[in-house]
């Protein structure tokens, strides 16, 4: 079958090759792969600013047609359409897999740089990792299910969203936007984001159909004061970083509230000095969130079934595998709000 392998580190190293089909295991079953996100992963999987197990096969946002079962899957059956979570290879006997935490245990193993993933044609994965896609949502809108979860996982499991909360949105990249619409579909009261000159042209648009009550592009304005303004100096009950800017992360610790909540999403390239006195007085809660659990997967296929969440905007920009680097080179300069590639 065909496949995007990063064949050995550096920067790029990456082609199409011809690899074998893989045999699902006991317990397994083989996905014949429909759509694929590009994550920034990829991208820093290419430049080699991530670490990948070469050689390895790219690719973990996915959706597909389950068309082989191995040994004792009982579960699911050949037809079922499913996604799939990222915790390939946890233990399951560990205080965290024996707590609903698998996204913790450190025997994982995620596809696309640690173990084959999903740009190919073809992917064996485990059956206790599977969700089945709701009828009427398509493959392309499935594949965005992966970095839905994650962002659900920080505000239903971490930061504990609450009806009527102000909420500030640190970025406005496609998890921001998706972020905004889980907010406003559990009842946030408002929402702002933050945002640059470049995503001023397009992706603000989008924010403004998708709900948000306010943008601040931080290039043209002193988003503190914004923030002051829009929230009557009182502050924002909650700020979520998915920008993982060293300046927005200071900055959106001021904007809280006292004793208001801050949840860290976005991954910043270096060590963050905070003001800790400041949040120390102020009573500052701060969370971390990483990856996503079975519950939050289980929640957000039932948000996109009833409506709640509208992932059509993401699914614009679609690639067959054998043009992966202009999807690629799209999703780096934002010309694809998200880009999907079809194996």
């Amino acid at each position: 079958m065909k496949a995007l392998v990063k064949y050995e580190r550096g920067i790029g190293n990456m082609d199409v090759r011809d690899v074998p089909v893989p045999v699902p295991k006991a317990g397994e079953v083989l996905v014949r792969v429909k759509s694929v996100g590009v994550c920034g992963t990829d991208l820093k999987i290419y430049d080699d600013t991530f670490y990948s197990d070469v050689p390895v096969i790219v690719g973990h946002e996915f959706s597909g047609v389950i068309e082989a079962l191995g040994d004792g899957v009982c579960r699911f059956h050949k037809g079922d359409r499913v996604v799939a979570e990222q915790h390939v290879g946890a233990c399951g006997i560990c205080e965290d897999c024996l707590g609903g935490r698998r996204h913790l245990c450190k025997s994982k193993r995620s596809p696309g740089y640690l173990t084959d993933g999903a740009f190919a044609d073809s992917i064996a994965i485990s059956e206790s990792l599977l969700h089945r896609i709701p009828d009427g949502v398509t493959f392309d809108e499935a594949c965005v299910i992966e970095p839905m979860a994650i962002t659900a996982h920080a505000l239903f499991e971490k930061a504990r969203i609450a009806p009527e909360d102000t909420v500030v949105i640190l970025g406005c990249g496609p998890i921001a936007l998706i972020t905004l619409q889980i907010l406003k579909a559990e009842g946030a009261a408002s929402v702002y984001m933050t945002g640059l000159d470049a995503d001023e042209a397009h992706k603000f648009d989008i924010a403004r159909q998708l709900g948000a009550d306010a943008l601040i592009n931080v290039q043209r304005v002193d988003p503190l004061a914004r923030v002051a303004e829009l929230t009557r100096s009182r502050g924002a009950d909650l700020v979520v970083d998915l920008s993982g800017a060293q300046a927005a992360i200071r900055q959106g610790l001021k904007m809280l509230r006292k004793d208001g909540r801050f949840c860290a999403v976005g991954l910043p390239h270096d060590d963050v000095c905070v003001p800790w006195s400041d949040m120390v007085l102020s009573a500052v809660n701060v969370f971390f969130s990483y990856s996503s659990g079975y519950r939050t997967w289980e929640r957000c296929l039932s948000l996109l079934e009833r409506g709640g969440v509208d992932l059509k905007p993401f699914t614009q920009n679609v690639y067959p595998l054998s043009d992966w680097k202009r999807a690629f080179d799209d999703a780096r300069s934002g010309t694809a709000l998200k880009a999907i590639i079809r194996p």
